[in-house]
């Protein structure tokens, strides 16, 4: 049973219709980026869990944070941000794109429909701009988010038993055109979307991914296929993060044959392992991509990846510079032989205060060739 809030309980993030549309945090500011940690349920009886609480590290801030409300509240930094979408009705001046291989229900009444095995991309991610700026939200959470018809932002329960993890960054509008590039690569499985057209013909990327959300595959006839693209996206405020997507074609492992080679680093990748054929460790072309077995973020306490629906990669070791630090990647697409042959990515950033507050959350891996291993 999905997890209501009532509209009336909605509140805008910093005004009303005045605030810009941004990612924002649990005090209502608005913030250039974010990172969220959902953290699973937890049945531990001295410190029982609920599967809604998390942890938050946002631009300027020293580490996770633990959140100051629930991840299914409108007062939170996920609510604030995603509920924006609930509060522009009909406005012809925004635009969005919902996408996720396994939707929520398109009505009330409606059954969800798991498309984890379609044609689409492996993807999951919310877009929201006007013609000034806006986010781009990528996550893991399936069913997520609401319909904008709706009316109302909750967080599913569907998203809740597991561990999730989410990534927003606010961009100014001319950002948006590649984004739209990326995510046809991505080919998404499209369930929400409206770019109007005072906005069409700024992002054309963007309303081609929604006008063609009924194709199977989202393939676009009249864009030459894609196999695979990285491009750097930078911030409303100037931080630089790489954005790597591909496509079906690709036919290989995002994270050893392409993310590691091209950042010039070992990874430590967390995702869903309960999952078939997932790929194990891997050490062979120079590069060491270990897959985490024990987590245990912001010191929140210690769980089994299998209970971890999120989809991150972090550098064992600072690369370049110590005080760039290593490099944290969160995206939609795990590493098994199905999604090989499926869309999907990940947004990378090097950050010392980020790559701390992932690295020290991975505790094991599995070795190469077996056995398990101090990360």
């Amino acid at each position: 049973m999905l997890l209501f809030l009532s509209l009336l309980s909605f509140s805008a993030p910093l005004g009303g219709d005045t605030s810009p549309i941004s990612c924002y945090n649990d005090n209502g500011a608005a913030v250039d980026w974010f990172y969220m940690y959902k953290l699973p349920k937890e049945h531990d009886r001295k410190s029982p869990q609920q599967g809604e609480n998390y942890l938050l590290l946002e631009k300027g801030s020293e580490g996770w944070t633990n959140g100051k409300a629930k991840v299914n509240d409108t007062t939170g930094a996920l609510g604030r941000t995603v509920g924006q979408l609930y509060s522009q009705g009909k406005n012809t001046e925004v635009a969005y794109i919902l996408y996720n291989d396994q939707r929520p229900p398109l009505d009330f009444g409606d059954r969800w429909v798991d498309n984890s095995g379609s044609r689409g991309g492996h993807t999951k991610g919310v877009v929201l701009l006007d013609k000034n700026q806006g986010f781009w939200l990528v996550h893991s959470t399936p069913q997520f988010p609401p319909v904008q018809k709706a009316g109302q932002y909750y967080y599913p329960s569907s998203g809740v038993i597991n561990g999730q993890n989410f990534i927003c960054v606010t961009y100014p509008l001319d950002r948006f055109q590649t984004i739209g590039e990326q995510l046809q690569i991505n080919q998404p499985n499209v369930y929400d979307c409206n770019v109007p057209e005072s906005l069409a013909s700024l992002v054309p990327a963007l309303a081609a991914v929604c006008e063609k959300k009924h194709l199977p595959g989202h393939i676009l006839p009249h864009i030459k296929p894609v196999s695979n693209r990285s491009v750097t996206l930078t911030s409303k405020d100037g931080t630089d993060f790489i954005s790597f997507a591909k496509g079906a074609s690709f036919d290989n492992d995002l994270y050893h044959s392409w993310v590691a080679p091209t950042l010039q680093s070992d990874l430590l990748v967390q995702f869903w392992i309960r999952s078939p054929g997932t790929l194990p460790s891997d050490c062979s072309q120079g590069w060491k991509v270990l897959d985490i077995t024990l987590i245990n973020p912001g010191q929140a306490f210690t769980f089994q990846t299998s209970k971890d629906h999120s989809k991150w990669a972090v550098s064992p070791e600072a690369t370049g510079s110590g005080a760039r630090g290593g490099w944290v990647c969160v995206g939609d697409i795990n590493r098994n032989k199905a999604e090989e042959k499926r869309g999907g990515g990940t947004v990378c950033l090097q950050d010392p205060v980020v790559w701390k507050a992932y690295r020290t959350a991975a505790l094991q891996c599995q070795a190469c060739g077996g056995g398990k291993i101090q990360c």
